[in-house]
């Protein structure tokens, strides 16, 4: 190795340990000064040997890569939202369910819950390979050039006993002191101050130019580890690994023995959470052990294995000024609360929902009456009720509309339903809009190019009246709308060609049927494998497959039977867009366990519990978390539960090693 190349490594090791000490101990050993002047040495360096360049050199994250487009890039490991809780008796709940599906003590994690932007980092063989942001869970925007002016980030790990391959997830936050001092930069300049840490931290992600984003103090706070092969144990070791490899984890974190011990961990914080220097919303509570994560599993929405814990929000007082209803795309009629605008938890609220008609009337909320408002989960604001002692004399009870705001059709109220409905279905424009709005969205069909103000302005302009129509845009059409220039008509064109190729299941969830969500719809499609075969399907047929109930049933039914959604579903097939499961889709789908409902517990050795699952479904067989009367039989693995393995002794369900069931599939 040369001289030079060898002074090049040294000066990169001793600024990578100088720049952890300050960014993630808070223990600087050399002054700001000092580092500088090494900095700058190694930047001379490297611009007269290019030949020694290194992407992940401290030098690189100064930031200077300019970004136009962030690539939307699939999560290897999806990243799920968290169920909320509000008190103790809805832990105690939490823990009761928990404690039905797995054997054993359980101990949990509490951590605090860092209100930021949330990002996952992929690191391979110790260097940062790139940062993802959640997006919708599957699949978020790559914004790695931006994550690497991060000087909490480590560009590559120290120590040497990581796993080869794995995802970090954690929160970007924007410190109260950074904040500030942001904020005052911007109105010497005479510039509009910054709302929230949360909102500033979230949009630096987004930022073009990543030496702008290098100018913020943004820091990066991890607390999950996800991969495969780990070799690790518990969630605390986990956040022990994370920090020897150099990554900034808070020292808050608490193993907890029972849910009396969590709860003085949220007592504490309540309070203490004031003097931390970053914004927290609540306390995320894990059982710790990861095989009974493992065990546990996950819903459609969040893992069972984890509750957050919200703080009570904070509330405001101010005046109704008046109630309007929106239109949705299934006809649901919201009621919504414009207010005298107030600042809460730094935003300026001037709009709430009041969800229903029940809600008006349980509240006996009237325009002019003084009422309070919190933002629930410090996110969506909410109205709590009425300051009686400000009510006028002369003010009246509120009446819920007959008709739709909209198209003035009468609005029906189905029994056990909440909300009141429009069913003008193909003659209600926000109801048009709307179902185009969804069709074309990131989680169905993903049309770049196409935005919502978009869709308004074709359905305006008489270019489309239903989501079939866009096929048959042309370029010469789109161009005159308002703010339609011609690269913006040829990516809008493209787009809608593009998404032909998105798979049936989201095509399925893009025809929005009322009820039918993400995973809904996967459910359909994998059963019934063609678009037809699930618009031929009766109610009593639709309630046989798997978490599909007699509401989401008759949904379906009622979709189907509809002649005019016939005629869509038609022109989309004409159109090439993806109504079947491909050919790639079917490899490996069978029915042999049709039928069957079997429970996954213990470790095992040749599958992953995972893959295990797949193959469970991708053979027709349906998952249960919990043994019962009606299990056809337990997969079980090394570590199965003595109770689980007591319960299905119990009920003669027979238990069925690894290797007997791959057997079983051959």
């Amino acid at each position: 190795m040369s001289s030079i190349q060898n002074k090049i490594d040294e000066l990169r090791t001793e600024l990578r340990t100088h720049n952890y000490n300050y960014y993630v101990l808070d223990a600087p050993t050399i002054s700001d000064y000092e580092f500088d002047i090494k900095l700058k040495e190694l930047q001379e360096l490297e611009a007269k040997h290019p030949e020694f360049f290194d992407a992940n050199s401290p030098t690189q994250r100064v930031g200077g890569t300019i970004t136009k487009n962030f690539d939307t890039i699939p999560h290897e490991h999806r990243m799920y939202s968290l169920d909320n809780s509000y008190s103790k008796e809805d832990l105690q709940d939490w823990e009761t369910r928990i404690k039905k599906l797995v054997d054993g003590d359980i101990q949990y994690t509490c951590e605090l819950k860092y209100d930021g932007a949330s990002i996952s980092l992929t690191y391979e063989n110790g260097i940062l390979a790139r940062a993802v942001t959640r997006g919708d869970g599957f699949q978020g925007d790559n914004v790695t050039a931006n994550i690497k002016t991060i000087k909490s980030v480590p560009l590559q790990l120290k120590g040497n006993d990581y796993p080869a391959k794995f995802d970090i997830r954690g929160e970007i936050i924007l410190p109260f002191d950074g904040f500030n001092k942001m904020n005052e930069e911007r109105i010497e300049i005479g510039e509009e101050p910054y709302r929230n840490p949360r909102n500033t931290a979230s949009g630096s992600l987004k930022l073009q130019d990543s030496a702008e984003v290098a100018k913020r103090p943004l820091e990066c706070l991890l607390y999950n580890i996800t991969g495969s092969s780990l070799n690790i144990e518990t969630q605390i070791e986990s956040l022990e690994k994370a920090r020897a490899w150099g990554f900034k984890v808070p020292n808050a974190a608490k193993l907890a023995n029972s849910i009396d011990e969590v709860l003085e961990f949220v007592d504490y914080w309540n309070d203490k959470r004031h003097d931390l220097p970053y914004e927290t919303d609540g306390v995320v509570i894990k059982v710790n052990n990861l095989q009974q994560q493992e065990e546990l599993g996950y819903t459609a929405k969040a893992p069972r294995w984890a509750m957050a814990y919200k703080f009570k929000a904070e509330q405001v007082s101010t005046k109704l000024n008046s109630i309007t209803y929106q239109v949705g795309r299934t006809g649901a009629i919201t009621p919504v609360a414009n207010l005298e605008p107030v600042e809460l938890a730094g935003t300026t609220v001037k709009r709430a929902s009041l969800h229903n008609a029940d809600q008006i009337e349980k509240l006996d909320i009237r325009v002019g009456d003084e009422v309070y408002v919190e933002k629930g989960g410090e996110i969506i604001p909410k109205i709590l009720g009425v300051d009686l002692s400000k009510r006028h004399n002369l003010s009246e009870p509120t009446q819920y509309i007959t008709h739709c705001p909209e198209c003035q059709t009468e609005l029906e109220r189905q029994e056990g339903e909440a909300q009141h409905y429009c069913t003008n279905y193909n003659g209600c424009k926000p109801q048009i809009i709307g179902r185009i709005q969804h069709y074309i969205s990131r989680k169905a069909m993903d049309i770049e190019g196409l935005g919502g103000e978009t869709v308004v302005l074709l359905v305006n302009e008489g270019l489309i009246s239903n989501y079939s129509d866009l096929y048959e845009l042309t370029k010469e059409e789109v161009i005159p709308l308002e703010r339609m220039a011609e690269k913006s008509a040829d990516n809008l064109i493209q787009g809608i060609e593009l998404s032909k190729n998105i798979p049936f299941e989201r095509v399925l969830f893009a025809l929005g049927i009322r009820y039918v969500g993400e995973t809904v719809a996967k459910k359909l499609a994998k059963h019934y494998k063609n678009i037809d075969a699930i618009a031929c399907a009766t109610e009593e047929d639709l309630v046989n497959v798997d978490e599909i109930g007699i509401k989401i049933a008759e949904s379906v039914s009622a979709f189907f039977n509809l002649e005019v959604n016939l005629h869509i579903v038609n022109r989309l097939r004409q159109f090439g867009v993806q109504l079947e499961l491909s050919a790639e889709q079917l490899i490996g789908q069978t029915s042999i366990l049709e039928g069957d409902i079997i429970v996954v517990s213990g470790v095992f050795e040749s599958v992953s519990r995972n893959e295990l699952k797949k193959l469970i479904e991708d053979n027709g067989g349906k998952l249960s978390s919990s043994i019962s009367s009606k299990t056809s039989y337990v997969v079980a693995g090394s570590n199965m539960g003595p109770s689980k393995k007591e319960k299905a002794d119990k009920l003669g369900v027979t238990l069925m090693s690894e290797h007997e069931f791959l057997q079983k599939i051959k």
